[in-house]
């Protein structure tokens, strides 16, 4: 699916150690780090899909693609340094190697770097939509604290929680792209319900498998979530449906006892919690598909659609 943007891609990378030039050397070491280390670039690769679709003009879609990617690696450092995260992408995290200080004052030197974008695309629309996902992401990362925090759990608490800590910044990626193509307002909306729900179904599938997965293929132990005391869907359905006191033990007290979190594992498969974990995320595909239903076929339209059906088809 990716065929189609393959040349936007390679662009997107020879443009982005641009914007992350610095006179100071630790600065330039953790930029270079961001470029070598690549990851998924999921964000600017929606970001081509959606110019893709609408006819954009390439350079104001270059533009959205290079901004929602430094927000998304501004807040990476400073969530490294929350979670005391020793590695990313399979090198040691920036704070391990240079510091909070230096850690923290990197993303806020990203954070800088995506306003000067925003000053050239000239867009106070797509400025404001910015500045709402930057908020967004910031309350869904202290709300996730909040709710572990107060033993607040609901559905509700959760939805906002992804909304803000993942859905928000895929959104900007597809809204900005209809905001500086000048998109018919039906489209824009269309855009962003899509990639709302889309966003939704992308962390709720990482959820499940940070339990449910494979530790071998995660490349990492299964239950980070739970031992970091974060009720995700498979667990809020078995706390929430079932009562369970047992469920809420272990994750109140962040699956600290030996054995807790395969307890866990247990309890949520015995219950078919896992099951009403799946088909909530094919129904927020379903829903991501639906959204896409305003636009006309066409190979960028296939290839949005096919990321939302992977969603399912990664936890099924």
């Amino acid at each position: 699916m990716f065929d189609l943007i393959a040349a936007d891609l390679r662009r997107f990378e020879e443009r982005l150690p641009g914007e992350l030039t610095s006179n100071v050397a630790f600065i330039e070491a953790i930029g270079e780090d961001l470029v070598a280390a690549g990851g998924k670039r999921l964000r600017p690769s929606l970001a081509f899909l959606t110019g893709r679709l609408l006819g954009a003009d390439e350079e104001a879609t270059m533009q959205v693609a290079l901004a929602v990617e430094l927000l998304h690696s501004a807040s990476l450092l400073h969530d490294d340094l929350i979670d005391d995260a020793d590695t990313r992408r399979g090198s040691e995290a920036a704070f391990k190697r240079y510091g909070n200080v230096v850690s923290v004052m990197s993303g806020d030197f990203m954070l800088a770097r995506v306003l000067g974008l925003l000053a050239r695309t000239g867009s106070p629309h797509f400025t404001h939509l910015m500045s709402e996902t930057a908020a967004a992401i910031c309350e869904g990362e202290v709300l996730q604290f909040q709710v572990a925090s107060l033993t607040d759990y609901s559905y509700e608490n959760y939805r906002r929680v992804i909304e803000g800590k993942t859905a928000a910044l895929i959104a900007a990626a597809c809204e900005g792209v209809a905001l500086l193509a000048g998109a018919a307002d039906p489209q824009v909306r269309a855009l962003r319900d899509y990639a709302l729900a889309y966003g939704r179904a992308f962390q709720m599938q990482d959820d499940y498998l940070d339990l449910l997965g494979n530790a071998e293929r995660l490349g990492k132990p299964v239950g980070g979530d739970l031992r970091e005391g974060k009720a995700t869907y498979p667990v809020l359905v078995f706390i929430l449906d079932h009562d369970s006191a047992e469920a809420r033990a272990i994750l109140e007290r962040r699956a600290a006892r030996p054995g807790d979190v395969e307890r866990m594992i247990e309890l949520v498969h015995e219950h078919g919690a896992h099951l009403k974990a799946r088909d909530e995320i094919a129904r927020e595909a379903e829903a991501a598909l639906a959204a896409l239903q305003q636009f006309a076929p066409s190979p960028a339209r296939k290839a949005l659609a096919a990321l939302a059906e992977s969603e399912s088809l990664r936890v099924g």
